[in-house]
């Protein structure tokens, strides 16, 4: 790597660390303030052109009980797939536990942090006092950044419905176990011995015009518990890497 490209990485990421490192700072054990409300669905599940990218995955992933934050929690993309207990502060109404919910949209009003999918705002209530709950429309709440569960996955990408072996390559950040975010995604060049840059086009989506050809090796930006670091997956990619395929990076992430 040459001395302009080592010192485009120290920027980039001193620049993490103003931008970034803020809004993370929610990863606390403190519970936080703040309010929380629900949007319309006539089938009580989320967007599916939510701003994380997910589509239809978007709607269903927790058993469809997700949410859009706001901007600070959603930090450009980078809290897609974030997941927070949250539980409102009315007690006749309000369970004790609260609900576990998981970001996959980009949303806020009325000075909210959380709109909830209809079926996951409910489950903030105490059993048979759902419909109380709903009639508030936005309640005050308290919630805190979570591990994500995921049943065994812990790193999962998927290679975006318009991608186009060999021209166009764009991965969607499916799992992120653990309390961590992906800040960044490159792919290894291996003519010029160096790590290419993706462009997080919006949400957990990165892309990058005419890709490397072959198998192609990943790494990741990570930000959780151990701080900021290049977590890299060799071989991530096969040679013949297709539109809407899904692959585990085998990266553990805690």
């Amino acid at each position: 790597m040459d001395n302009n490209m080592k010192k485009s990485h120290v920027l980039f990421l001193l620049l993490v660390q103003v931008i970034f490192l803020l809004p993370l700072l929610c990863l606390s054990d403190d519970f936080v303030s703040s309010r929380a409300t629900y949007y319309g669905s006539p089938d009580c599940k989320a967007n599916p052109r939510g701003a994380c990218g997910y589509g239809e995955f978007g709607r269903d992933i927790n058993n469809g009980e997700v949410t859009g934050v706001s901007s600070r929690l959603w930090n450009n993309g980078a809290g897609c797939g974030a997941c927070y207990q949250v539980r409102c502060k009315i007690p006749p109404h309000c369970s004790e536990e609260g609900v576990y919910v998981v970001a996959t949209d980009y949303g806020e009003g009325d000075g909210t942090d959380f709109i909830f999918s209809p079926k996951a705002y409910g489950r903030m209530a105490r059993p048979g006092t759902e419909a109380q709950l709903y009639s508030f429309g936005v309640v005050n709440v308290e919630y805190q950044r979570v591990p994500c569960r995921y049943g065994g996955y812990n790193l999962v990408y998927k290679v975006h419905e318009k991608s186009y072996n060999p021209h166009y390559l764009a991965v969607l950040i499916l799992y992120v176990g653990g309390v961590n975010d992906i800040l960044a995604v490159e792919v290894w060049q291996e003519d010029c011995k160096e790590w290419v840059r993706m462009r997080r086009v919006f949400g957990a989506v990165h892309d990058l015009q005419n890709p490397p050809r072959g198998t192609l090796s990943l790494r990741f930006l990570v930000y959780g518990s151990a701080g900021i670091n290049w977590v890299e997956s060799p071989n991530a990619l096969p040679a013949d890497w297709t539109a809407g395929a899904t692959y585990n990076s085998n990266i553990l992430l805690t």
